[in-house]
C-alpha cells in the first residue's frame, strides 16, 4: 500500500525539474520520521508507555509525583511526540495540562506538530494547535516547517490548518524551496497539491521567490507540465 510518509522520507529523492531549457537537479539528503517500534513500545515505561497507551490517569498519577515531563527514549522523544505519532490525544492534553513542552524536537529535529502534519493527522493536529503549539517552527534537518512537509505531500487539510494558525507562507527550507515550490516540484500535479497551491495563493504566499537555479513555481510548474498549477498561478499574477 502506497505510504506518504514513506514518500516523504524515502533514503534518497532525486527530483528534476526544468524551466526555461535549464534543468533543476536537486538530491535530497536521507531523513526519517521514526516512530516507535512495536518493540521500542513495549520497552517503554513510566510516562512513555502512558503515551503511548493513551493512558491518561496515569500521565496525571505520575505529573502528580514530579516524574520528567520532557524525558527522552533513545531517539530523543518525549512523551508528547509518542503520544502524537500513536494518535492519543487525551494523553496529548493530559500531558500538555500537566506542564510538557509543546515546542520539543526529537533526533530528527521534528516536533509535535510536524508530526501530526507529515502523519496527515487532521485531528492530532487541531488538538496541539488548541493547545497552544506553534505552527511557527523550523523543523527537520531541511531546516524547513510543519507547512513545508505537508505542502510537499499535498496534505491539504493540514495545509489549511497550519496556514489558519499564522504558520510561515514564505519560508525557505536548506534546499531552497518554499511550500509552494514543494507542491509543485514534490507534488505529482494531482488535485491534492492544485488544492495546495491555491490554499497558499489564496493566503498570500510570495510566488516570485525562486529556488536556488532561480526557477520561480510558474516556471517549474510549466515545466513539469502541470496545465492546472500553471494556471492557478498566472491568474495569481505569478512570473
Amino acid at each position: 500500500m502506497f505510504n506518504p510518509i514513506d514518500l516523504y522520507f524515502s533514503l534518497r529523492r532525486l527530483v528534476l525539474a526544468g524551466a526555461c531549457g535549464l534543468c533543476t537537479l536537486a538530491l535530497v539528503p536521507a531523513a526519517a520520521q521514526v516512530g516507535p517500534t512495536p518493540a521500542e513500545a513495549a520497552r517503554y515505561s513510566g510516562l512513555h508507555a502512558a503515551a503511548f497507551k493513551g493512558d491518561a490517569a496515569t500521565i496525571e498519577r505520575l505529573a502528580g509525583t514530579k516524574a520528567n515531563l520532557n524525558a527522552r527514549d533513545s531517539y530523543g522523544r518525549t512523551p508528547l511526540h509518542v503520544a502524537t505519532f500513536a494518535r492519543q490525544r487525551e494523553a496529548i492534553r493530559s500531558l500538555v495540562k500537566a506542564g510538557a513542552d509543546l515546542s520539543l524536537l526529537e533526533s530528527d529535529r521534528y516536533d509535535c506538530v510536524t508530526i501530526a502534519a507529515v502523519a496527515n493527522d487532521d485531528e492530532t493536529l487541531r488538538v496541539l494547535l488548541a493547545l497552544g503549539a506553534s505552527a511557527k517552527q523550523v523543523t527537520s534537518r531541511y531546516d524547513g516547517t510543519a507547512l513545508i512537509a505537508s505542502a510537499h505531500l499535498g496534505h491539504i487539510g493540514v495545509v489549511r490548518q497550519l496556514i489558519a494558525a499564522g504558520a510561515p507562507l514564505d519560508h525557505v527550507n536548506n534546499l531552497h524551496w518554499t511550500a509552494v515550490i514543494e507542491a509543485v516540484v514534490l507534488g505529482d500535479g494531482g488535485p491534492r497539491h492544485q488544492a495546495t497551491v491555491q490554499a497558499l495563493v489564496d493566503a498570500g504566499a510570495n510566488l516570485q521567490l525562486t529556488d536556488r537555479q532561480g526557477n520561480s513555481p510558474l516556471q517549474l510548474a510549466r515545466a513539469r507540465d502541470y496545465p492546472e498549477m500553471v494556471a492557478i498561478l498566472e491568474k495569481a499574477g505569478a512570473k
